[in-house]
């Protein structure tokens, strides 16, 4: 699985869950990947979506429901996880905690669906569809 960790959560999460998964996903930040400087949704979005394969997760529910950035996103074929802003208000360990709880469902999910759009809740064991 390769999954792009966007800006909305921190670098040092991205590094940290590519350093945990090394060697079995491919994980990273968006600022290592595309550099710190501002990049358009839509062109990130294009570079991926050509590239294939990619899962991302980020804290920008935008993305998953408003228009165009959801319709751009999934014509990309990208798979959006997205914490629910109860998620996004915990501390750093906590959100960390959170996606690991949840790291089973993220890995197959991102292998059995093509696109789409999912909820990392704050409780429970379970991913909800977007949309």
């Amino acid at each position: 699985m390769k999954l792009l960790v966007d800006n909305n959560l921190p670098p040092v999460l991205g590094r940290g869950l590519g350093a945990l998964f090394q060697g079995r996903h491919q994980v990273e930040h968006i600022r290592d990947r595309f550099g710190t400087g501002s990049l358009p949704d839509a062109t990130g979005i294009a570079a991926l979506g050509k590239e294939g394969g990619w899962c991302v997760l980020s804290g920008d529910r935008r993305i998953a429901t408003k228009r165009p950035s959801r319709e751009l996103f999934l014509r990309a074929n990208l798979i959006g996880f997205l914490p629910l802003p109860a998620v996004m208000a915990l501390p750093l360990h906590g959100i960390a905690a959170r996606i690991l709880t949840l790291c089973p469902l993220i890995e197959t999910t991102g292998q059995i669906v093509d696109r789409g759009c999912f909820e990392l809740g704050i409780k429970g064991t379970r991913l909800h569809p977007i949309g």
